[in-house]
């Protein structure tokens, strides 16, 4: 069965958002093995230079790597990063799974966005919009696409 990670900065807060990631997180059992990894946000000082920036995703770029499974397929949530449809996510999903690993990694960094360093080492970036999203919020709308695309990926009905 596949592996879907997800490994990101900082913690949900607010109660309606956590309902709605166990709610996915329970619908995607039924096709991955899913875990969700949060890890501690820097501190950002403010009216912070671009060196104390540079500082706080390097910290956090770190800590991300000392937590990435050596084997699997990392993708960056990164407003650079591809745009895909429904259908064309779903697509990437079941290639890597057949054709690649048998381990996804979605990385969603902190508010300051992601280190160059783990963008340099992922294996491709993806955009969902090129609106910006709260990361609390950015939870839920990745694993809302990850579940649609598996119910695209087996034919199954969902709503549009």
């Amino acid at each position: 069965m596949l592996k879907i990670n997800i490994i990101c900065i900082g913690k949900i807060k607010e109660q309606f958002f956590r309902d709605a990631i166990d709610e996915y997180s329970k619908r995607l059992n039924k096709y991955c093995t899913l875990n969700i990894l949060e890890l501690p946000d820097e501190k950002i000082p403010n009216n912070a230079s671009d060196k104390e920036i540079s500082i706080v995703k390097d910290k956090e770029g770190q800590n991300i790597f000392n937590n990435l499974k050596k084997d699997s397929y990392i993708i960056c949530l990164d407003l650079n990063g591809k745009q895909f449809t429904s259908e064309e996510f779903a697509s990437k999903i079941n290639n890597i799974s057949l054709n690649y690993n048998s381990t996804i990694s979605f990385i969603i960094g902190g508010s300051l966005g992601i280190s160059k360093n783990i963008l340099n080492i992922s294996d491709e970036s993806i955009s969902f919009s090129k609106m910006t999203f709260p990361h609390q919020l950015f939870r839920v709308i990745l694993l809302e696409q990850i579940y649609r695309s598996f119910k695209i990926i087996n034919n199954e009905t969902y709503h549009k």
